[in-house]
């Protein structure tokens, strides 16, 4: 009798403990499942901080990657200044004048880059395009006050261009940037297609950059030598209120434009002979045909 009791006894315990396992595993599960739901609620850490941008630095957008991309900065430019004049000298001897002209480029470290000689009936002319140094400038400018002849006519200007200067700087900077980049991309271009579209957007910015350099020497040139336009020259008829000229030189130049008058007179003369023998022809026929009209 013990034994058929003890053996359903026996039964329902396995099963309870049977129940009691499978509950434990799924209690465990569910505290994972709970964590985890809790993890994913976290609100994420805040972004690290960034570090202050520098001024210098610019913001673009890259023609390769399409995202932006920082700028290198460019170093500070000083000032870029070109100076500018034009002098006219009326001298008594234009021959003289020149001789001292190159004493005094000498003196101030310049030189011509252009001369033209003009010699017409009412002035001899010499007109020449100086360089200087832009230190040596002002100081050649004032050299023509004295020693020369008179100056009739000045016109100093000066142009900053140090704005033009930094911004060409800074596109040629980027300009070789996006040059390596689209050099390394045909390096692992892979159809001909991409091939030839690279190659073309590498020749572009290759005249784009040339233009740009070419664009900074000039600038340069005109900062680092100032260019002056002098003309020296001289009036073969002159007023009374001509300056720094003597009577002497003045009274010459009436006696030779006299003489060059009565010269060009002459040879004017000269030049109608035909006329001076035909009208007295003309005259002698007409008197004749006149006096056997009479006769008649």
């Amino acid at each position: 009798m013990k034994r058929l009791l003890t053996l359903p006894l026996f039964c329902l315990i396995s099963m309870h403990c049977n129940k009691q396992q499978p509950q434990s595993v799924n209690a465990d599960l569910v505290e994972v499942l709970q964590e985890d739901k809790a993890f994913e609620n976290t609100p994420p850490p805040p972004p690290p901080r960034e570090s202050p941008v520098n001024k210098s630095t610019m913001v673009s957008s890259s023609p390769v990657t399409g995202q932006q991309e920082p700028q290198p900065s460019v170093e500070p430019i000083s000032k870029k200044i070109i100076k500018n004049g034009e002098i006219s000298i009326q001298v008594g001897d234009v021959k003289k004048a020149q001789q001292q002209l190159g004493d005094i480029l000498k003196k101030n470290k310049a030189y011509i880059q252009k001369e033209e000689y003009q010699n017409t009936d009412t002035a001899e002319k010499i007109s020449l395009v100086i360089r200087v140094p832009h230190q040596e400038f002002d100081g050649l400018v004032n050299s023509f006050s004295d020693g020369i002849g008179s100056v009739t006519s000045k016109n100093i200007s000066t142009n900053d261009v140090t704005e033009e200067y930094t911004d060409v700087s800074i596109r040629l900077a980027n300009k070789k940037i996006y040059l390596e980049k689209y050099r390394n991309m045909l390096k692992t271009a892979a159809t001909t297609k991409d091939i030839l579209e690279i190659q073309e957007n590498i020749r572009e910015l290759e005249d784009e950059i040339d233009t740009s350099e070419g664009r900074l020497r000039f600038i340069d040139d005109r900062v680092d030598f100032s260019t002056l336009h002098l003309d020296l020259y001289k009036e073969k008829v002159r007023s009374s209120a001509t300056s720094k000229i003597g009577f002497g030189s003045r009274f010459a130049d009436s006696l030779t434009e006299g003489w060059n008058t009565f010269v060009g007179f002459s040879l004017g003369l000269i030049a109608l002979w035909p006329f001076l023998l035909i009208i007295p022809l003309i005259i002698f026929l007409w008197k004749k045909w006149r006096s056997r009209r009479k006769n008649k």
